[in-house]
């Protein structure tokens, strides 16, 4: 539960090395996942406070295309949470396209 006037999003420029690929992204303030191998991590309870105990990589578990963009659904490894999240314009199309279609074949 938030309090009157806390905000729900907290932007933060954060720069990462990814604990899937070791990718070195630069963050821009929205950044939330590599895009390279499209893996996150469990560390926001609510976007950009950092509270998250688990710390856990979320998988990229499904995408779909929603208006121009896509959606990525990631899921804990540790804890099965799952998040909703738009796909970026710096993800790599390739590993989107993979991911769509080994869906497909499910």
């Amino acid at each position: 539960m938030t309090s009157f006037g806390t905000k729900k999003f907290q932007r933060r420029k954060e720069d990462f090395i990814c604990e899937q690929c070791h990718h070195s992204v630069i963050g821009n303030g929205y950044t939330n996942h590599c895009p390279k191998c499209l893996f996150s991590k469990h560390v926001d309870i609510t976007p950009g406070d950092r509270l998250a105990s688990c710390q856990g990589l979320m998988e990229p578990i499904s995408v779909r295309q929603e208006g121009t963009g896509y959606i990525l659904v990631h899921r804990c490894i540790k804890c099965g949470y799952q998040k909703r999240n738009k796909s970026s314009d710096e993800d790599n199309f390739e590993t989107l396209l993979k991911l769509s279609r080994h869906l497909a074949q499910i």
